[in-house]
């Protein structure tokens, strides 16, 4: 079943290394839900009422909403989805935000899955990447989090900084262990262009960095995870049993049919996935195509373009060996690996036999494995995913 995401693109402030869109002003928020309520209007207008599994607020900072903008989305999303019974329903939400008033009103609108951006539990790193919260609000939070019954949520840490020693890293994960938190997404420092980082290490105003520093947190995270009874269900994700982010796997998972699952963006910036369909785009074609939508980023002119009823976005069909590209590359991240079964079925036995082939050299090298139909990356290989991916791709 198709899953909502929707982007909230605002913050307090502007972490250094973030790349996501988004902005500090919120002079035009109330803009902004008028438009996102007409877009989800639009969309859905003329079709029959869509069942819906998972709904994701991501960003930006949706906790920066408040209770009526939250409710004003749920109404409209309600008014034209129907949402299943154990529908999951995520909200990303920064420690400084989250209280008891907050958590309880979150609860009675509607969500049931938090997903906290705490990054680390050290003061001096949450300064180097101009987080707003501190540590010691991150260990509140969690205490608040579990006292106002959320028993599914996630957080949120990053390894590989300059700052970030083995002390300090074995501590950052020791505390989410020891707090017994359901699901933690673990993400490798990354210097995006553009971004406040990278204009900081071009003119050594912050260190570069050390990507074998950053391998060896990475290895020591799978080893205590795994210690700990916590599912590597994806390279950056490890879920207590059950508790994998349901929405977040749709966008790994692919259908029987072929194609992944379908799914809807929502707001500026927010990309949206149609397996099989046509749009208005190519209406012109005699077969069912798969697409992919991406709304404009920024908020202005989503916002001028809704108030004149259209929804300002490109889009792209995928072809056949962009699929299976996508299919490689997703799938050879998750615990359940590349089933060469499902490539030979919807791709053709050729290009699985290609796969096969490709994947033999790193077999050798123990970077992966190759057994029951699957290719399955090893612990070491996981340090060289998106490397032996882009190899495996036609």
């Amino acid at each position: 079943m198709p899953g909502i995401y929707i982007h909230i693109p605002f913050c307090k402030q502007a972490c250094n290394y973030c790349n996501f869109h988004f902005s500090t002003s919120l002079k035009l928020k109330d803009g902004f839900i008028s438009a996102l309520v007409k877009e989800i209007e639009l969309v859905s207008r003329n079709s029959p009422k869509e069942i819906i599994s998972t709904l994701y607020f991501g960003g930006g900072t949706p906790s920066i909403l408040s209770p009526a903008d939250l409710q004003t989305i749920f109404d409209v999303l309600q008014l034209h989805f129907v949402f299943t019974a154990d529908i999951e329903i995520t909200l990303e939400a920064n420690p400084d935000d989250i209280s008891d008033e907050k958590l309880q009103v979150w609860k009675a609108i509607g969500i049931n899955r938090l997903s906290v951006g705490i990054q680390s539990f050290s003061d001096d790193e949450l300064q180097w990447m101009n987080r707003a919260h501190t540590a010691s609000e991150s260990l509140i939070c969690i205490d608040k989090i579990k006292a106002a019954g959320f028993t599914n949520f996630s957080v949120d840490l990053i390894y590989g900084s300059p700052l970030l020693s083995g002390a300090v890293w074995k501590k950052n994960v020791q505390t989410v262990i020891e707090k017994n938190i359901p699901h933690i997404s673990c993400y490798a420092l990354t210097v995006e262009p553009k971004t406040a980082l990278d204009k900081m290490i071009a003119l050594h105003k912050k260190a570069p960095v050390d990507a074998e520093r950053q391998a060896q947190q990475f290895l020591l995270l799978i080893n205590w995870m795994q210690q700990a009874g916590y599912e590597h269900y994806e390279i950056s994700n490890f879920a207590k049993p059950g508790l994998r982010s349901k929405h977040n796997s749709s966008y790994w998972s692919q259908t029987p049919e072929g194609g992944g699952e379908k799914y809807y963006g929502f707001g500026p910036s927010a990309h949206s996935y149609y397996p099989a369909e046509k749009l208005s785009s190519s209406q012109d074609m005699d077969i069912p195509v798969t697409v992919r939508r991406w709304n404009v980023a920024n908020n202005a002119l989503y916002i001028q373009s809704l108030q004149k009823n259209t929804i300002p976005f490109e889009e792209e069909i995928l072809t056949g060996t962009q699929q299976l590209n996508e299919y490689i590359m997703t799938a050879l991240r998750t615990i359940e690996g590349i089933d060469i079964k499902y490539i030979s079925t919807n791709f053709g036995e050729e290009k699985s036999n290609k796969v096969i082939t490709a994947s033999r050299k790193y077999e050798s090298t123990g970077k992966l494995k190759i057994e029951s139909d699957k290719i399955i990356l090893t612990r070491e290989g996981k340090l060289f995913a998106d490397g032996i991916a882009a190899d495996l791709f036609f």
